[in-house]
């Protein structure tokens, strides 16, 4: 288990982390989500001992990362792929971090095997791709088999082929019940690997739950029907205050009411549903429990063009 308290962090005049509290459980892939500038990764350098929070403290299995004797046999991290220097082959990457640990060598060999670079084990990391950078970091983590691990953007730099092996991959690894925290820009792979959240906000915690519950919680909700009534449902809908889209002759999108409902009003008019499905999504829940958390916004401008 990991737990932060109370943690605070001060850059100054910058408060990065603000009184931030959580646990992160065993069994399960626990995603960390926030806005570029939320505090995740500073949290997670105080997690692990490499910033001192101002105040507050942060253990893992109940110790502080730095009175672990032996760090990597019970927590694996990866908040940089580009941490290794680039000299080094990656199998000397790995034994050297073996042997500071007192880890037998053989571990090395196998963990390149987990993560497909036995074959390229002996280049120097400074050729590697950054997939290929991603891959040795992942078998860093896994070297001391650790019950704790910690991945910041692991996916970054993969083909589609590496990240669904990723996803795979932490979903084992809970299932064997460890513990695992995970931070990802990527909503849709989070709504696919995680089955837990916690979202915050410059610095502050915003929301903690299942995927399901925080989606559910959110304030819109959309809903596909597939009908032969298409024309008949959507005048129904608008009848009971529904913003209907007309999506195809038969298809509609809409807003602001369940399944359930939708299918109550259909079936007491007599009309076919082919198809009822729910269409929330994690990306549009986090960008509602976030948009005002932001410190970072684009604008788009629209480029115009004189005929000559």
């Amino acid at each position: 288990m990991i737990e932060a308290t109370n943690l605070t962090k001060r850059y100054g005049p910058v408060l990065a982390v603000d009184d931030l509290s959580f646990r992160v459980a065993s069994g399960q892939v626990t995603g960390f989500l926030g806005p570029n500038g939320s505090g995740k990764s500073t949290t997670m350098r105080m997690v692990l001992g490499l910033d001192a929070p101002t105040s507050g403290h942060a253990t893992v299995a109940g110790r502080r990362y730095q009175d672990l004797r032996f760090p990597l046999r019970q927590v694996g991290a990866l908040l940089d792929a580009n941490a290794g220097h680039p000299g080094r082959t990656a199998r000397n990457h790995l034994r050297w971090l073996a042997d500071s640990n007192v880890i037998p060598r053989d571990r090395v060999d196998q963990v390149l095997e987990i993560v497909g670079l036995t074959d390229v084990s002996d280049r120097r990391t400074g050729t590697f791709s950054l997939g290929m950078r991603q891959r040795l970091g992942i078998a860093a983590t896994m070297l001391g088999d650790p019950e704790v691990l910690i991945f910041d953007e692991p996916v970054n730099g993969l083909d589609p082929e590496g990240i669904i092996w990723v996803r795979q991959l932490l979903r084992s690894l809970a299932d064997e019940g460890r513990t695992i925290l995970v931070s990802s820009h990527l909503m849709s792979e989070m709504a696919l690997t995680a089955d837990h959240l916690i979202v915050i906000g410059r610095g502050r915690l915003l929301s903690t739950g299942s995927v399901a519950d925080f989606v559910e919680r959110s304030s819109s909700h959309h809903v596909r029907a597939l009908t032969p009534d298409a024309v008949r449902l959507a005048r129904l809908l608008r009848d009971h205050g529904a913003l209907v889209t007309e999506i195809g002759p038969e298809e509609l999108s809409i807003e602001d009411f369940a399944c359930r409902d939708v299918g109550a009003l259909a079936a007491g008019a007599g009309l076919t549903l082919y198809e009822l499905s729910p269409q929330d999504s994690l990306e549009d829940a986090f960008m509602e429990a976030t948009h005002e958390q932001a410190d970072f916004r684009a604008t788009v401008h629209t480029l115009e063009t004189t005929a000559p």
